[in-house]
């Protein structure tokens, strides 16, 4: 947390260093054949979370090979997500380098917020590639990153929304409210957690909406006042379950993927997940029960997209827009979209797809184990601005971990 505050503080003196360097390839003006020409017989570097063993299996055998048959573009990934991009780009940019090591990067939310303060992404970018045209942009889910426009510096690539996860043979009646929730921890001690990192923040910040009484209520800017007043009544309710968490509350899992493996042991009788159909995926590789079921509590769950974005001193923009067009095509949000593949949403707008490819994404099977997102999308949140994220993510471990 404090490299947040750390690259906030430093965003004047970073952003005297940036302008200078943008012009080492400037494809501003450039034609999309130009921009193909370009890409052809590159290498394209991207950034990414790779802690899915689906999602890594779609990058390395489904977008790579496609990206060099099509495009004679070599495509290698890197592991990294979040506070590590946002390093590495700042340090980049101080160390006046004239080429980052990646090129493309996977964000949303408070990492989209700290790049744009310290100027570290190219743009806008996102009306030169030609399958823009089907981005659902005006959907608020999808157009709008932790309450900011994303202003053309980056492309949305997938829109899913918060599910709590449980095994219906065992659980009769999951919670469905905040009061509930606590009453069944208390009637079943240990069994109930979240993680530490983004997953379980995500909840956290479903929470404190709730709290609010809704969604309006801390839509807009970040305000001190009403974060302060409801983010004590949420650590109120937090200690006040703590006691009945999973190892009583005086460890939280290192990240969703441990919360996954103690649900699929037993160990615990709940897990959550950012993504709506990931119960499907997850119970069809086998490592969750077949009767494993996924629902939103009447509380509600934050629905979110996650983003596509060029650094400014990427020195191969014209791959990376080259890559970032195929990801957004209605065949590789198709392939990404099946549950046996990865189960992410399309940030697409079906209605403005030819009537042979929408039908492909309507006879997607069907989902046996998530909720269709018609049922769920009533209960669906609006990200908060990204401070409410930083400053959860802060008195969290102060409030809640080292207490």
């Amino acid at each position: 947390m404090k490299n947040i505050i750390y690259i906030t503080l430093l965003f004047c003196f970073l952003s005297c260093n940036t302008t200078k360097r943008e012009a080492q390839e400037d494809i501003t003006n450039a034609s999309w054949e130009e921009v193909l020409s370009k890409a052809n017989g590159t290498t394209l570097t991207m950034m990414m979370w790779n802690g899915d063993t689906k999602i890594n299996r779609y990058m390395k055998s489904y977008v790579a090979p496609n990206l060099k048959e099509k495009y004679n573009i070599d495509f290698e990934i890197v592991s990294g997500q979040g506070s590590k991009i946002v390093q590495l780009l700042m340090t980049e940019i101080q160390a006046s380098k004239n080429r980052s090591d990646v090129d493309l990067v996977w964000i949303n939310g408070e990492t989209f917020f700290q790049l744009r303060e310290i100027k570290a992404l190219y743009g806008p970018w996102t009306a030169k590639i030609p399958n823009g045209e089907y981005i659902d942009f005006e959907n608020p889910f999808i157009g709008m990153d932790f309450q900011q426009p994303i202003e053309g510096f980056e492309l949305p690539w997938g829109n899913v929304q918060m599910t709590l996860i449980y095994d219906s043979a065992k659980v009769e009646n999951p919670p469905m409210t905040r009061t509930s929730l606590l009453n069944f921890a208390k009637e079943h001690p240990g069994t109930f957690t979240f993680d530490n990192h983004f997953t379980g923040l995500t909840f956290l910040k479903s929470l404190l909406i709730d709290i609010a009484g809704g969604n309006e209520s801390l839509s807009g800017a970040f305000n001190e006042v009403k974060y302060k007043k409801y983010s004590s009544e949420l650590w109120s309710y937090i200690n006040e379950l703590k006691p009945y968490l999973w190892r009583k509350g005086e460890v939280f899992p290192e990240g969703v993927a441990q919360m996954h493996q103690l649900f699929a042991n037993g160990e615990l009788l709940f897990t959550m997940s950012n993504n709506d159909a990931e119960v499907d995926s997850k119970t069809m590789e086998g490592l969750f029960p077949e009767t494993t079921r996924a629902y939103v509590p009447a509380f509600g769950t934050i629905q979110n997209s996650h983003y596509l974005g060029i650094p400014k001193l990427s020195g191969n923009k014209a791959a990376a827009l080259v890559a970032a067009n195929f990801l957004s095509t209605p065949e590789a949000q198709l392939e990404k979209m099946k549950p046996s593949v990865w189960g992410d949403g399309t940030v697409l707008d079906l209605e403005k797809l030819p009537k042979d490819i929408k039908q492909k994404f309507m006879n997607i099977p069907s989902r046996e184990h998530a909720p269709d997102r018609s049922e769920i999308q009533n209960r669906a949140h609006m990200e908060l601005a990204p401070e409410y994220m930083i400053r959860l993510a802060e008195d969290f471990r102060t409030e809640i971990i080292n207490k």
